[in-house]
């Protein structure tokens, strides 16, 4: 983390701080019904205000598209942070302007206000400089505690930081050393394990991972592709078939970085995607023309989870089977508690994040095993391609 300004060396007694948070939760009639994300950003929030911070909370909720929304307020979430905190909360209904700039006024140290949902104004999105000169008017100096924003160079994430001194929350210096940890400066061998649905979608994440692992397994319909794309039969299975020479490239890629690639040897078979339905499990070369690949088998599963034993670090991003339909969840499952067997007994660093992968473990009951789960989703998939944060490249010192 020493690449990046952390709150070890900011001074936030009786300063206005604007935090940037990810508040962005799943929300019915009105009540947070998975308070994860709150709870993960609690911490920052708390030793701000222990500090003797006057901490302005900001966030986006939602795509009200620069109108303001009553369903997509900030305001349900109020409750939930403080009771994450441990202190009351305070709500101002803008996040700029007079409604927000007197709310700010009226903090003294160690006060909490949240701010309402940034993208109610065209200029968070638009990084507009009016819109962030209205933020920054608001404090003294900015940390970014949202690393699954960091992907937008939106107005509170790029734009406010360019005007402050700005440094990264400590949910934001946990990701950034987890992730550091797992592919820039890796223990090797590096693994990584990458299952969804379609190639065309991972493209560049799996053109940059086999430039940077030593094996790369991969699971679910994309997999059906590398398949297909080897001459295997693959019946009725969800594949991309047009992507064959494209596959082909990834695969050159890989043998020329030495990067071994993992696909199934077995698979579990049945007629359709459905609860209950008849299944099968058969050898990978001799899948029925009538039948869909929906999970790999526990050959399969073995022969990742012998290779996975040789490593010292472990990227995972998706389901390597139709996880949320039983029973095409027991190839995800197994492998996902291998891999936290090797992280309990301190043989593996496993990382993992991004779409449903977090779903998957929690599925597995395996998600507080792992060595770090990221509960951000186009971030972590976009930092996996190698891509630049404009969120993180402005917190670099």
């Amino acid at each position: 983390m020493a690449d990046y300004r952390t709150l070890d060396g900011a001074d936030v007694a009786g300063k206005r701080v604007l935090l940037r948070l990810d508040l962005n939760v799943p929300m019915k009639d009105g009540a947070v019904t998975d308070a994860t994300r709150i709870e993960r950003a609690a911490p920052t929030v708390a030793e701000l205000a222990g500090k003797g911070a006057k901490v302005v909370v900001v966030s986006h909720y939602g795509r009200p598209k620069g109108k303001p929304n009553a369903e997509m307020s900030l305001q349900p979430i109020v409750e939930p942070l403080a009771k994450a905190v441990g202190r009351p909360v305070a709500f101002a209904p803008d996040c700029i302007g007079a409604a927000a700039e007197g709310a700010v006024a009226g903090l003294s140290d160690g006060d909490v206000v949240l701010l309402e949902n940034l993208r109610f104004h065209d200029g968070e999105e638009a990084n507009d400089p009016d819109f962030v000169a209205g933020l920054v008017k608001l404090a003294d100096l900015y940390v970014n505690d949202a690393f699954s924003a960091a992907h937008r160079a939106h107005g509170s994430i790029d734009g406010v930081a360019r005007k402050l001194p700005a440094y990264a929350g400590r949910l934001m210096e946990a990701e950034l050393t987890a992730l550091t940890r797992a592919l820039e400066r890796p223990e090797r061998p590096v693994a990584a394990v990458v299952g969804g649905a379609k190639v065309s979608t991972k493209l560049d994440l799996l053109g940059n991972l086999v430039a940077r692992v030593d094996v790369l397994a991969i699971g679910g319909g994309m997999a059906n592709t590398f398949l297909h794309a080897g001459g295997v039969e693959i019946g009725k299975s969800l594949a991309e078939r047009d992507l064959a020479e494209t596959v082909k490239q990834i695969q050159a890629k890989a043998d020329a970085a030495g990067c071994d690639i993992l696909l199934a040897v077995d698979a579990v078979v049945a007629d359709t995607l459905a609860a209950g339905v008849e299944t099968r499990t058969v050898d990978i070369l001799d899948v029925p023309e009538d039948k869909m690949i929906l999970d790999v088998g526990p050959k399969t599963v073995a022969a990742i989870a012998k290779r996975l034993e040789g490593c010292k670090t472990l990227v995972w991003n998706g389901p390597v089977g139709a996880f949320e339909t039983e029973p095409f969840d027991a190839g995800t499952n197994a492998l996902a508690k291998a891999a936290a067997d090797l992280t309990d007994r301190g043989q593996i660093l496993s990382v993992a994040g991004g779409g449903d992968t977090v779903a998957a473990l929690a599925h597995a009951g395996v998600i507080d095993r792992f060595s770090y789960v990221s509960t951000a989703g186009g971030a972590f998939l976009e930092w996996l391609e190698g891509k630049d944060l404009p969120g993180v490249a402005v917190l670099k010192a």
